[in-house]
């Protein structure tokens, strides 16, 4: 069998892997125990997660099931840990003029689209008290937090990469893994992001437009269809970004930058007047100094009326 570098570097890691799983274990278990304590709120919270590390998709579900819940007419919160913000201390009220640099790319995503009151604190079960008591919400959602079991939940939404699934089915650090994948079978429900699968239940990112990060004007999917353009994706995995825009007919030079990446302006010069295509997530820390070549590509998810609701049974 032959392995490159990277495989056996995770080989080395599963020591390490080994301590990560028993911990992880063990750490559930002191929860389900009451030794370690579990707060629970007089709102349903629904936990949209994942058992992997990397981008899954969780982000589209959770405004997803915001639009929809808010559709019911549903008062929504939403709480996020905030991750690759600098907010450190206490609960941070994320909206569409916080700093990205101090939210974080998602909560404040979650935010301009939903228009959700959205939380960002360290402590995930102390910005659920702050949005009960500051805000008339009915329903919480958290975008990630699967595994913060000191918030208690009403139901569990576990969201899998239809492509790449588990990865090498190792565990942190040798593998993607947080936790086992017998975790599934405890969850209410589990979301396929890309592909069907039995038991799962599949969804789809589905391209909806194109628009301009400086006017906010959109343009329809064939609009640059045959044409050179940028893409930039600062997301988990951009290959699945690319492929869509190649998909739509687009000649696209790849620029691909770690998830969360902080952009500056200096990244996104290139030496041409070829348009920059990117996504939302991206459009949130470039809106700054965005020029009428930018533009990000708009999606929705397609999933299944049935899911939504048997979740509303649930909540």
């Amino acid at each position: 069998m032959n392995l490159d570098s990277r495989g056996i570097v995770n080989y080395l890691l599963l020591p390490i892997s080994a301590v990560f799983y028993v911990l992880s274990k063990a750490r559930l278990a002191l929860f389900k125990l009451g030794i370690f304590q579990t707060d629970q709120f007089e709102v349903p919270v629904v936990v949209v997660g994942n058992i992997t590390v990397g981008g899954s998709g969780k982000t589209p579900v959770v405004i997803r099931l915001v639009n929809h819940l808010q559709s019911m007419g549903k008062m929504v919160g939403v709480v996020s840990r905030g991750y690759s913000g600098s907010h450190t201390s206490g609960s941070l009220l994320v909206k569409a003029d916080t700093s990205v640099g101090l939210s974080g790319d998602e909560p404040l995503l979650i935010a301009m689209q939903t228009g959700a009151p959205v939380m960002v604190n360290k402590k995930r079960s102390q910005a659920v008290k702050d949005l009960i008591e500051q805000h008339q919400v009915e329903v919480i959602i958290s975008d990630d937090g699967l595994q913060h079991y000191a918030m208690g939940r009403k139901v569990e939404i576990a969201v899998v990469d239809g492509n790449r699934r588990f990865g090498n089915n190792f565990f942190l650090p040798a593998g993607p893994l947080r936790e086992s994948q017998s975790r599934l079978k405890t969850v209410d429900f589990i979301i396929n992001n890309g592909a069907n699968f039995p038991g799962e239940i599949g969804a789809q990112l589905k391209p909806i437009c194109f628009v301009n990060l400086l006017t906010s004007e959109k343009k329809p999917l064939d609009f640059f269809h045959n044409q050179y353009c940028h893409g930039v994706a600062g997301i988990g995995h951009p290959d699945r970004f690319f492929q869509t825009l190649k998909s739509l007919g687009i000649h696209v030079d790849q620029h691909g930058f770690s998830d969360h990446y902080q952009y500056q302006q200096n990244d996104l010069i290139f030496n041409d007047n070829h348009p920059i295509i990117m996504t939302a997530k991206d459009w949130v820390k470039c809106k700054e100094f965005a020029n009428d070549k930018m533009y990000y590509l708009e999606v929705d998810l397609d999933i299944s009326k049935d899911f939504l609701n048997d979740l509303i049974k649930k909540i």
